[in-house]
Formats: C-alpha cells, sequence, structure tokens
C-alpha cells in the first residue's frame, strides 16, 4: 500500500507562506492514517475559494474545487453519498465565515462524519487585502478603510453550534499540529480545525501567536470549559493568550444514523444500492 500522498505539482505559494509547513503537518498525519491502514483511495476532499484551495493540487487524494463558501455541503454530500470515505474540507475564513457561514453553522449542527479545516490568516489574501469576519477591529483593510467591524469568534460559534470535535493550530507548529489533525479526522462526527495561518505579505499575525500555548487532554467532554478556554483569545488583542489544541470532544449521533437508507446499506455506497423505498417506514 503506497503512502505517498504528494503530488509534483509546482508550489505556487508566496514565498514564506505558512502553508508550507501546514501541508507538511497533513501530509504526515495522512501518512499515518495510511500506514494504520486506512487506504489512500477512501479519503478525498473539497476545496473553497482562496490561497487555501491550491492544496487541493498538492494532495494525491481525490476530490473536487467548490464554489466560494460552498465547498462544506458538497462535502456533506459526497459522505451521504458513500460512507466509507474520510471527507476533508480546506475552506478559509473568508468563505466559510462570510458566503459560507450557514453552511459552517448547520454542519456543525447536523453533525456529519468529516473535517473541516479553516485556514484562517484574518484576511481575503488571494483578492490582495480585504476584511473577514475574524479581521481584528485594528487592521485597515482595503475594504474597511473607516469602518472596521467587530470579529467573531469561530471557536465559540462552532461550539454553541453543536460541533462534536473542536480545536486550533498553529499552521507553523509541525511538532502538535499532525497529531491533532489525525484525531480529528478519526473522530466520528463534525470535526472543526481552525488553523491560525499568518499570511507574511498582506497580515502577519504572527505576533497573536507569541501568547500561544497547548491545551491539556483532559475533560474534552465539559463544553463549559471549552468555552472559558475559547473565551481566552478574542481575535482582536495580541497581547491575550492563545489556547491551542482540542478544545472540545464528544460523541454524539451522527447526520447518516438519521437516514434509514444509510442504515440498511451494510456500508454500500449509495449508488450501489437498489432504491426500493417503502413510504410508510420514512412516516
Amino acid at each position: 500500500m503506497s503512502n505517498e500522498v504528494k503530488t509534483k505539482f509546482p508550489i505556487t505559494w508566496c514565498p514564506g507562506c505558512s502553508n508550507f509547513v501546514l501541508l507538511s503537518s497533513i501530509e504526515k498525519a495522512l501518512k499515518n492514517l495510511i500506514t494504520k491502514g486506512t487506504p489512500i483511495e477512501e479519503f478525498t476532499m473539497t476545496t473553497g475559494i482562496g490561497c487555501h484551495g491550491k492544496i487541493y493540487d498538492y494532495l494525491g487524494i481525490s476530490g473536487i474545487y467548490g464554489l466560494h463558501g460552498r465547498a462544506i455541503p458538497n462535502a456533506i454530500g459526497i459522505k451521504l453519498a458513500n460512507q466509507n470515505l474520510k471527507v476533508l474540507t480546506f475552506v478559509g475564513d473568508g468563505d466559510t465565515y462570510s458566503e459560507g457561514m450557514s453552511h459552517f453553522i448547520h454542519a456543525c449542527r447536523l453533525n456529519p462524519d468529516m473535517t473541516i479545516f479553516v485556514h484562517d490568516n484574518q484576511i481575503f489574501a488571494l483578492t490582495t487585502g480585504q476584511n473577514t469576519p475574524t479581521t481584528e477591529k485594528s487592521k485597515k483593510t482595503k475594504s474597511t478603510p473607516l469602518i472596521r467591524p467587530f470579529p467573531i469568534n469561530p471557536i465559540k460559534l462552532a461550539l454553541v453550534s453543536g460541533a462534536s470535535f473542536v480545536a486550533r493550530i498553529n499552521a507553523l507548529d509541525m511538532k502538535n499540529s499532525p497529531g491533532i489533525i489525525e484525531k480529528a479526522i478519526n473522530h466520528r462526527g463534525l470535526s472543526f480545525v481552525e488553523i491560525i495561518q499568518p499570511c507574511v505579505v498582506l497580515h502577519d499575525t504572527r505576533t497573536f501567536l507569541k501568547n500561544s500555548y497547548q491545551l491539556e487532554d483532559n475533560e474534552l467532554e465539559n463544553s463549559d470549559i471549552a468555552m472559558k478556554k475559547a473565551d481566552e483569545f478574542d481575535y482582536n488583542n495580541d497581547n491575550a493568550k492563545m489556547p491551542l489544541g482540542i478544545f472540545y470532544k464528544k460523541e454524539r449521533e451522527i447526520l447518516s444514523d438519521l437516514y434509514p437508507q444509510i442504515k440498511k446499506s451494510d456500508g454500500k455506497a449509495m449508488w450501489e444500492i437498489k432504491r426500493k423505498v417503502n413510504i410508510e417506514e420514512l412516516l
């Protein structure tokens, strides 16, 4: 079984981009999972539009590019169609928390068995520097020269929306990130991994990481503790503490559990099943 997950496409991210390090962490996590028995053919991905979306070219797994803000519903559809796949979604703070906000909230609520990786550089980088919902209030951007709204807190949003696995990693941290990525992919349910990913060209947020620390893996099923930890960093103050690691992890009913067709599929993909629907069973 091959565990080679790299492609030969030339990488076109900007020199110094933290995505280079993040890509190495993702490759390491995937290689570990493949070595432990998951065939590379069982991984698939969807991506949004943005700098993060280029990862589609560099990982040798199947998938599709989505429209801006629509990578999450594409991933849900793939997972419902084939329960055997491990579905990874790579999106940015711009397309997830702006155009894709409703998809993100409902994915957390419905708890499909998939993983959402949000590359959060707190800026629309591909379009050269517009405000996103996580841009700090003090940041003047092309789209907010005068009025600068307060940023949202995606960790708190994921928690209150029902995500069953919530974590934050530093894109530049190759020591801790691969293990958290692997745990997120293995979790049964909606895993949300926020990636603090500084854009050294348009928005260098490395100052936000100066007071970061690693969370301990205990009391992960306590949502109150998770919310208190999430409150420590508000995306607006580079002097605040920033917790990194797993905030919350608790298994609950996943989306596919609600579908009688999937329950009776015996592990088959939906297109392999002869579709005889008893309407009375659905009422």
